[in-house]
């Protein structure tokens, strides 16, 4: 059972609302209700808004927690004005403060997607996005000069979700390339990527949590055995250290932990938030 509602409530998309209060909720033991209220961009969905959480609050017999980044001063009065539930107006806190800080008025844009028709950031992040897929598991070796970064590891180590969260996260071309039994017996990388050895990350993963993710895809094969995910681990491992290509293992880590080491480490000149 939840033990708290927790409203997050947009004018835009909701995204920022929701990562900022998941990441304060983190701090707490609890597993709140999530309810996401994204595009009240007009004063009656923001009394709509005010009925739903006050009808919560009424059957739960508590008041919900609302995580609010509304840019219309007159849609966030309405909820203010009528809400019941405890309300953390996020740009109230930080974006007020910041106004008379830098003497500077801010330009209440809703959302970081707002006018993507006149963005260039945002049609860069929808290339990173096209070719991360493009060379996505090793599909292609063109263009490799315009990667980013270069992502290697065993198959099933996260290359392709860190490749994308990087490519969408980030605006960055992210390629990568999975190592096969024909690396390992050659005993380097593959060829296509020697030119590029400056851009490759390597991921690598415990074996046995590598051969519990194969054997959901591919149950008692050779392929998710224990000790064919011992020995293509040792290999990839072996063949990271003598390229001299740093690497992290992903095994208890996140995907945006992953993607922070790997921007601390390659530290590319195009980095776009």
């Amino acid at each position: 059972m939840h033990t708290r509602t927790v409203f997050y409530i947009s004018d835009g998309t909701g995204i920022t609302a929701e990562t900022f209060g998941n990441a304060i909720l983190a701090q707490f033991e609890l597993k709140p209700r999530h309810v996401r209220l994204p595009f009240v961009d007009t004063v009656d969905k923001a009394h709509q808004v005010v009925r739903q959480v006050n009808h919560v609050a009424e059957v739960e017999g508590r008041r919900p927690i609302v995580f609010t980044t509304l840019v219309n001063a007159e849609i966030l009065e309405v909820i203010q004005a009528g809400c019941k539930g405890m309300m953390l107006d996020m740009f109230g806190t930080f974006v007020r403060p910041l106004e008379i800080e830098l003497e500077l008025k801010s330009n209440h844009r809703i959302g970081r997607f707002s006018d993507v028709s006149k963005s260039q950031e945002y049609h860069d992040r929808i290339e990173a996005i096209n070719f991360s897929l493009a060379h996505d598991d090793g599909q292609s070796n063109r263009d490799l000069q315009g990667a980013d970064v270069i992502l290697v590891g065993v198959s099933r180590s996260g290359k392709t979700p860190t490749s994308l969260y990087l490519a969408m996260q980030y605006g960055l071309k992210a390629a990568n390339y999975p190592l096969i039994p024909e690396d390992f017996e050659r005993q380097q990388l593959p060829t296509a990527l020697m030119p590029f050895r400056k851009k490759i990350f390597g991921l690598s993963i415990q074996p046995e949590r590598l051969s519990e993710i194969r054997n959901e895809r591919r149950p008692n094969s050779r392929y998710a055995s224990l000790d064919n995910c011992r020995m293509e681990v040792s290999e990839a491992e072996a063949m990271m250290r003598r390229a001299g290509i740093r690497w992290l293992s992903t095994t208890t880590k996140s995907i945006e932990e992953i993607a922070t080491t790997i921007l601390q480490e390659i530290r590319p000149e195009r980095l776009e938030y």
